[in-house]
């Protein structure tokens, strides 16, 4: 199987006969929304630049700004943290499950307060984080999904996406579908998908008015005509990327299934190994494995030792979990572009060594080995690589 296949070609030539020109327009980004709406069971899709842009329109569309604090897991990589910094917000570091390695439902009870106007969960590694009790406990506080890892996941029988009042994805090359670049926001909310489109496309008023968002000449050409409503960024996925994640997104499905395929052959072989231990999932959860997620449980096996055998055995490698949030540079040095100065609390209580005991416990132990194999010969090789590498440290 082809990643990227004849339909997401013929769609880019589609757009390439248009010349870029309006008279020509085909439309592709809507396309692409709708598409991805009906796919994802959601009334509205956004189309974006990337994954961390849709977070950060989220965040403007619910209103959070200076003065507000938005809960997020420290085990992710930095775009979710960074995206509240962008809404010039302070985030605040929740702990994660130690089986599941999700956002633990209990630290964020104990970091809510008054200002806390948002969290932020992250569907990490293709699982699910337990929505049920984090709905409980964030009452009217409303919750943003950043599923970027697990698209095609389900949560008690239900596609996730549509638990928070938005939810996010990527289309970065390593994603489940992949434009090179790209995001879409996503809600079932209209009036928070108006205010998304005022932050996605330079606070065009016309994003109200028009169901196809394309402003007629006798009206744009006015020298009468006023366009920009509020502040916004220029947010908006180009009409070539959407080409592709429309095309990514016909063939969802198709593109899911070899990830959960080679998950499962890959847990076959982890699970030989007693000191192996696989990241685990909520009964409630179905993972589309963007990774298969496993601990070392043996203090003389270095995540680098485990990582160079598998190499030397002819694997391709392993992703290793990000540094923590708080363990940047940036929030070390608070390095965020003057924005530290919105910071709600003393960087010291945000920011220190100890923050999320369980994260910093995992950090350092995780594997996570690729599931974007796209032939059964591959898989089988890495797989064989896998054997050896556990025969060979056992």
């Amino acid at each position: 199987m082809k990643r990227v296949g004849k339909l997401e070609a013929r769609l880019v030539r589609e757009v390439l006969r248009s010349e870029f020109r309006s008279t020509k327009a085909v439309g592709m980004l809507a396309r692409a929304e709708q598409a991805f709406s009906d796919y994802l069971g959601v009334e509205h899709s956004i189309g974006c630049v990337n994954g961390t842009a849709t977070l950060h329109i989220a965040l403007e569309a619910l209103g959070i700004g200076a003065g507000d604090e938005v809960i997020v897991p420290s085990l992710t990589m930095s775009a979710t943290c960074f995206s509240v910094l962008q809404a010039n917000a302070t985030p605040v570091f929740a702990d994660v499950d130690s089986d599941t390695w999700q956002i633990d439902p209990e630290s964020v009870r104990k970091l809510i307060t008054p200002r806390t106007k948002a969290i932020m969960t992250v569907a990490l590694y293709g699982g699910a984080p337990d929505y049920s009790r984090l709905l409980d406990i964030a009452g009217a506080i409303p919750l943003i999904e950043d599923n970027a890892e697990a698209l095609g996941a389900t949560y008690s029988g239900k596609m996730i996406g549509s638990f928070g009042v938005f939810s996010s994805y990527s289309f970065q090359s390593s994603k489940h579908l992949s434009a090179g670049e790209g995001g879409m926001v996503c809600t079932n909310n209209g009036t928070l998908a108006e205010e998304a489109r005022l932050v996605q496309t330079l606070g065009y008023a016309a994003v109200r008015s028009s169901s196809t968002r394309k402003i007629p000449k006798s009206v744009i050409q006015n020298p009468d005509y006023l366009r920009h409503e509020s502040l916004g960024w220029n947010y908006r996925m180009s009409e070539l990327s959407a080409a592709v994640v429309l095309g990514q997104t016909l063939r969802a499905s198709e593109l899911i299934a070899p990830r959960i395929r080679a998950a499962e052959a890959l847990s076959e072989a982890v699970e030989t190994a007693s000191w192996l231990k696989l990241q685990l999932h909520y009964p409630e959860v179905s993972s589309s494995y963007w990774a298969l997620g496993a601990t070392i449980e043996r203090p003389d096996v270095s995540w680098e030792t485990f990582s160079e055998t598998f190499r030397r055995n002819g694997g391709k490698g392993i992703y290793a979990a990000w540094a923590l949030g708080y363990q940047e540079p940036a929030f070390q040095n608070l390095s965020f572009l003057g924005r530290e100065k919105f910071l709600t609390r003393p960087a010291v209580e945000l920011f220190s060594p100890g923050t999320t005991p369980v994260a910093e416990g995992l950090q350092r132990k995780i594997l996570a080995f690729r599931t974007n194999e796209w032939s059964q010969a591959g898989l089988r090789e890495q797989v064989k690589a896998l054997k050896e590498t556990i025969r060979e440290l056992t």
